[in-house]
Parts: C-alpha cells; structure tokens; sequence
C-alpha cells in the first residue's frame, strides 16, 4: 500500500509541470469574452492540484484502516487527466 501512494503520488508531482503550461494557456478561452463555459474551464484547470492534495492528504490519513477506500480516493485525480487524454484524442 505504501509504495502505491508514494509512486502515485511522484506521478503526481511530475504531472504539475505541464499542468502548469496548460493552465497559463487556458486563460487564452477569455479571448473571445467572458463566459460561463470559459469560467468554467479555467476553474476545472485549475482545482487539479487542490485535488491533488486533498485526495493525497485523505489517502495517506486512510491507508491504516480501509485501504481500499484509500487507493479508490488516490486516484481521483486520474479523473483529470483521462478527461484531458480524451479530450485530446478527440478533438
């Protein structure tokens, strides 16, 4: 169980620095004017690394006593990035 969230959790890491460079280009959606889609984009962008910590925070906090529960929210952060390797692939 350690080892899962302490490789995890260095995938993670590594992820911040493009997750960087997407989310200074995001602000670019404003170039057409301010929108409740565009608003919403920056803002989905932008609670990657709050998701990051918290899942991280609650799984570490889990892994003693329900590890299933702890690996199922570490990885809730994946859910960002499948949307955006699918989101890639498909448009």
């Amino acid at each position: 169980m350690k080892p899962f969230l302490i490789i995890t959790q260095i995938i993670y890491s590594l992820s911040l620095l493009p997750w960087y460079v997407i989310w200074m280009m995001s602000f670019m959606s404003f170039d057409s004017g301010i929108g409740f889609g565009n608003s919403a984009f920056v803002l989905v962008i932008t609670l990657y690394p709050v998701a990051i910590i918290i899942c991280s925070l609650i799984a570490w906090k889990l892994r003693g006593g329900n590890t299933r529960l702890a690996v199922i929210i570490n990885l809730v952060p994946l859910l960002w990035v499948a949307a955006f390797c699918g989101f890639m692939i498909f448009v």
